[in-house]
């Protein structure tokens, strides 16, 4: 069988999971804040059947995020979680702290397992020791610029997984900041609502023209990029070097705006695998994005030509 990439999308509700296979993702990201963080949305474990089933009759597959640092309190709940998830015929975990590696192997060894460790996955020898520990794929750092993602491929013994369009985690703090800033100004905040839908961002005082959105759940606060990664022009790099799964992130994004993304890099994925020699790419795929994308929010390559320093 030859080289079929993976194009994974995050969804929030049934009802985007079935919108986002029907515009051409080939896998979906569920979850709920519980057990993983920064989904466009919860998807509780007494749904994650349906969506099992929705994904799977689409031919696609579903992953759930757990990718939380987990306390002590939660160790006992989180085995009855795992065990739901099996039970329910997810087809992989997505986990960056080793208790939900032991809890997979130990109570549904079918599931696979997806390392994802936020920006620590840089290198091919640390995603391969989670390969020897049970990992199948490394979601990689966003922080890597395009030779460091390429050159790494050779190297990998797991698959690769590459987010290609959409915001990024810039700062995360498990404290409610934005609650605490508004009760110190004597401004509490009704209900306690500071959540996505409440359309909250910060601007610095030196870069006055870039919002940064910030929002507070159960897990603390996120403060997200100002700019959105959008790789489509040189994505044939990426499919040149054999990565196995390309995301696209929702969060932040409405259902109608990750569709024509979605359908987008679908067209662009299509037509390299068709025929790579003569691939080129389409700039009426990247005009689809343009016309739906936030006049405020540019597109970047993120750091995939910058030289980043840790």
């Amino acid at each position: 069988m030859g080289y079929k990439p993976e194009l994974l999308v995050p969804a929030g509700s049934l009802a985007e999971i079935g919108a986002y296979l029907e515009a051409g993702a080939d896998a979906v990201l569920i979850g709920e804040t519980r057990y993983g963080m920064r989904l466009p949305g919860d998807i509780r474990a007494n749904e994650v059947a349906e969506a099992v089933q929705l994904g799977h009759k689409h031919g696609a597959k579903v992953y759930v995020s757990v990718n939380k640092l987990l306390h002590n309190d939660q160790l006992e709940e989180l085995r009855d979680y795992v065990k739901a998830l099996g039970e329910a015929g997810v087809d992989a975990i997505q986990f960056g702290d080793p208790a939900v590696l032991q809890a997979v192997r130990e109570l549904a060894p079918q599931i696979a397992l997806h390392w994802n460790a936020e920006m620590t996955s840089t290198n091919y020898s640390t995603a391969n020791y989670w390969g020897s520990k049970g990992a199948t794929r490394a979601v990689l750092a966003r922080e890597l610029n395009m030779d460091e993602i390429t050159e790494m491929q050779p190297h990998l013994q797991v698959e690769a997984e590459v987010q290609v369009h959409g915001m990024t985690n810039i700062y995360h703090s498990k404290r409610r900041l934005v609650q605490s800033y508004m009760m110190h100004q004597g401004r509490p905040v009704e209900g306690g609502d500071l959540g996505k839908e409440r359309g909250l961002f910060l601007i610095e005082a030196e870069r006055k023209e870039e919002k940064f959105p910030i929002y507070e759940d159960d897990n603390g606060t996120h403060i997200m990029s100002s700019d959105d990664i959008c790789i489509l022009e040189d994505l044939h790099v990426l499919l040149a070097a054999g990565v196995a799964s390309f995301k696209i992130e929702t969060l932040l994004k409405s259902p109608a705006y990750n569709k024509v993304v979605i359908q987008a890099y679908r067209k662009a994925i299509d037509a390299y695998i068709a025929d790579p020699d003569q691939y080129e790419m389409d700039e009426a795929w990247i005009e689809s994005i343009r016309r739906v994308q936030d006049p405020e929010r540019e597109l970047s390559f993120g750091f995939f030509y910058k030289e980043q320093v840790y």
